[in-house]
């Protein structure tokens, strides 16, 4: 794996209780060879000092917008120039307010307003600034200023509440940055389609037929998708999950409304398959609720086969057709026959029969079939579906690029 060499990394720590763990972000990033400057608020000294910053990043520390060593220079212009990217760890309401109305009172802000390089903020708060309507505003504004966001996260905070508004784990925002130098698209204008979800076949207004799943590898598929900057389109089946705005949500229920949605937002260069569409719906459905006796006779007609149309479009086939297949045994043999017969490029394969992994669970294990080159096959180990994604995409990025 590549290392940062020769990447600039700009770190802008804030004044919030989370600013310690700025310190371990500073360590991975010179663990893996890149160079890092750093820029200190002045709330941020209350709770890590320079001297711990630049012992650890090796470097200067930047902390005033009118010291005239720094200045003479020009530093807010030669910083904003000099990173490749920059980052505000921890992105404190107070941060991310002033950037919202474009302030620059100070060197941190002013060194965002004055570049062109990508911003990735990582938001540190209590729980009740985190939802305030005001926070949702500023964040709101600064994604249509083309700011990227990492976490928060669910958790215990310092002030004894809990809640979303903890700061991400630095290794997650490490991760998320390498991700972004070294794996996102060349062209952002990629277009990407997944399914995800089960889809609900009804037998009567109270009563359906489905395929067990929650949805979670599709959904975090289309997060990582989007982060490495496709035009992300998710059609999902019934789940109770949630997804960045900026991703294009379409909510379906039955096959057919999931087949329709996908034909709709065809033509696409990927389309993920990882829905688990019921391959039967009712041929006739009760307008009424039935009621309770003893047998009852349903009659069962097939649904389209959504992937198998998709991957066999003579005009609007993606360039990458990637199918999922969900089994209970004799796994590589279903895949490969699965790959054939639906004429796809990928199929992910994963063994639901596990405890461990598939379906409700946050993990899983899968395995890739390739169709080129012909037999190849590899083993993605047991790891958060998360984690999953960002391997399934990296090898996406790396296949089209």
């Amino acid at each position: 794996m590549k290392d940062l060499t020769n990447k600039k990394i700009l770190l802008i720590v804030c004044g919030g209780i989370a600013a310690y763990k700025s310190l371990e972000l500073i360590r991975l990033f010179k663990k893996d060879n890149a160079e890092i400057k750093t820029i200190l608020t002045k709330n941020a000294k209350e709770f890590v000092t320079p001297l711990s910053i630049a012992s650890l990043s090796q470097g200067k520390v930047y902390d005033d917008l009118f010291s005239v060593e720094n200045e003479s220079e020009m530093d807010h212009i030669a910083l904003s120039r000099w990173a490749d990217v920059i980052i505000v760890a921890p992105a404190t309401a107070n941060t991310i307010s002033k950037l919202s109305q474009g302030s620059s009172k100070d060197l941190a802000s002013t060194v965002i307003i004055a570049s062109n390089k990508q911003v990735f903020l990582a938001p540190a708060m209590n729980v009740r600034m985190w939802e305030h309507q005001s926070t949702k505003n500023n964040l709101k504004t600064l994604k249509s200023y083309g700011y990227k966001f990492i976490g928060p996260v669910v958790g215990d905070m310092a002030c004894g509440e809990f809640g979303e508004g903890k700061m991400s784990d630095p290794l997650e925002i490490f991760n998320e940055i390498r991700n972004f130098l070294f794996y996102r698209i060349k062209n952002k204008k990629v277009k990407a389609l997944v399914t995800a979800g089960p889809t609900n076949e009804y037998i009567d207004p109270v009563r359906f037929i489905t395929n067990k799943s929650s949805g979670k590898q599709g959904y975090e598929i289309a997060k990582s998708l989007f982060k490495r900057g496709f035009d992300t389109t998710l059609i999902s089946g019934p789940t109770n999950l949630n997804i960045d705005e900026d991703i294009n949500l379409i909510k379906v229920e039955t096959a057919e409304e999931m087949f329709k949605a996908t034909q709709k937002n065809l033509p696409a260069d990927i389309a993920i398959f990882s829905a688990a569409v019921a391959d039967f719906k009712i041929d006739k459905k009760n307008k009424n609720k039935i009621k309770k006796q003893e047998n009852l006779t349903i009659n069962l007609e097939k649904n389209i086969d959504i992937l198998n149309y998709v991957s066999n479009h003579n005009s609007m086939r993606p360039k990458l057709v990637i199918g999922f297949a969900a089994e209970t045994n004799d796994l590589d043999k279903n895949a490969i026959s699965k790959l054939v017969s639906k004429n796809c490029d990928w199929i992910i394969a994963n063994d639901i029969s596990k405890e461990d992994s598939g379906f409700d669970s946050n993990y899983n294990e899968v395995v890739i079939h390739y169709k080129n080159p012909k037999n190849k096959k590899e083993k993605l180990s047991f790891k958060k579906k998360s984690e999953i994604s960002e391997e399934i995409v990296d090898r996406i990025v790396a296949q089209i690029n």
